[in-house]
């Protein structure tokens, strides 16, 4: 490895796949060596134990009351620049387009061209907010003023070229699980808690916004439990929830439904159940997805976005068209009723997610991006853009 770096890190410190996935490697640079700065305006969700080299540095936004709506952006960008010049960083690294590469863009101008910039696409930043004709233009500048642009699919690159006409290289890193953390167990106790030994248990993680379709989850679950007796763990909040609690209600599974709201140590949990559902109506990668294969749970869920380039259609899971609870609920059937088709379908899960998603391979990829654009070393010439 060339010299180790300052690295500047923002991203949403809330629950979602962008923000995990910005502290998990936050926490893997560190452990490289690399100096960590979080900047952000509350600390990371499982951001853990901080060590030495890793620091956080919290965005405060003053109500004054001229403005109507607090500028957090420019709060941001003064921030990204006093931990830039104070802790003479070499790189911020930016995740989700929208406000961040245009906090860094301003953070960047302030300090000069000295301090890199990097952002990484995670999706709704571009399949959501890059088609509203206002904000466009401005999503556009702040990935063109970044130095090294990745996504986390090749499905959201796409997008990104089609809705944004982009033209600049964009790097594919896919996102990435600890192995150290998420592997198969063997969870027979606390499956215990949780359902009777001859039921089966699925699992659901997600921020309940109503792009994961979870009213969905309910029909599919529905039409589960009148072949086979299961349980539902949820795992998470968000907007969508009490909704279906409702729908739970109505249904008469309330009782067969275990809500345990945000955690950040899901690991244990997700490698207890039998399958994961994920019906959403868009995934630019699928995070849980990776989580429940690497644990060796295979996955039911849409057929959208980046979820195929995580879950193999027929070896680690299986995809049904965005809506399509009929054959999800089908194809989650014949995974559950087949004791040695699910396994073997954990066992490949277990080898995709180590092949495809090891957390080193991807460490590297961001390190060379890193190298690249400071023009240090070797990593100054090569290029994994597409």
């Amino acid at each position: 490895m060339a010299r180790p770096l300052r690295i500047g890190i923002t991203c949403y410190p809330t629950i979602g796949g962008s923000g995990v996935v910005a502290t998990e490697l936050g926490k893997l640079m560190a452990e490289r060596g690399h100096e960590i700065h979080f900047i952000t305006h509350g600390l990371p969700f499982r951001a853990g134990t901080f060590r030495r080299n890793m620091y956080y540095h919290e965005v405060e936004v003053t109500d004054y009351h001229v403005f109507r709506y607090p500028p957090y952006e420019l709060f941001l960008a003064s921030k990204m620049y006093q931990a830039a010049r104070m802790q003479k960083l070499d790189l911020l690294h930016v995740h989700y387009a929208v406000p961040h590469a245009l906090s860094a863009f301003l953070a960047k101008e302030m300090a000069g061209d000295r301090l890199k910039v990097v952002t990484t696409l995670h999706g709704t930043d571009i399949t959501i907010l890059g088609q509203d004709a206002s904000l466009k233009e401005i999503i556009r500048l702040g990935i063109r003023k970044s130095d090294a642009v990745t996504a986390v699919s090749r499905s959201l690159i796409r997008e990104t070229r089609e809705l944004l006409d982009i033209r600049e290289p964009i790097d594919l890193v896919y996102n990435f699980v600890d192995e150290r953390v998420y592997y198969p167990r063997e969870n027979s106790q606390l499956r215990k808690e949780f359902a009777a030994p001859e039921e089966k248990l699925l699992i659901h993680i997600s921020n309940f916004r109503p792009v994961k379709r979870t009213c969905d989850l309910a029909d599919i679950f529905a039409r589960v439990n009148r072949r086979v007796h299961a349980r539902l763990l949820l795992v998470g909040e968000g907007p969508e929830l009490p909704n279906l609690q409702a729908k739970f209600d109505g249904m008469g599974l309330a009782d067969r439904v275990i809500f345990f709201g945000k955690q950040e140590d899901v690991a244990e949990i997700v490698s207890a159940a039998d399958l994961m559902l994920l019906p959403s109506e868009k995934e630019s990668f699928g995070l849980a997805a990776l989580e429940a294969m690497a644990c060796g749970v295979p996955t039911v869920g849409s057929l959208t976005g980046g979820l195929p380039e995580v879950v193999e259609h027929g070896v680690t899971g299986f995809l049904a068209p965005v809506g399509d609870t009929e054959t999800m609920a089908e194809y989650a059937l014949r995974l559950l009723t087949d004791d040695v088709l699910r396994a073997e379908f954990g066992r490949a899960c277990v080898r995709r997610a180590r092949e495809h998603f090891d957390s080193r391979r991807i460490a590297d990829q961001y390190e060379r991006i890193y190298y690249r654009v400071l023009g240090i070393g070797e990593s100054a010439a090569l290029s994994v853009c597409e």
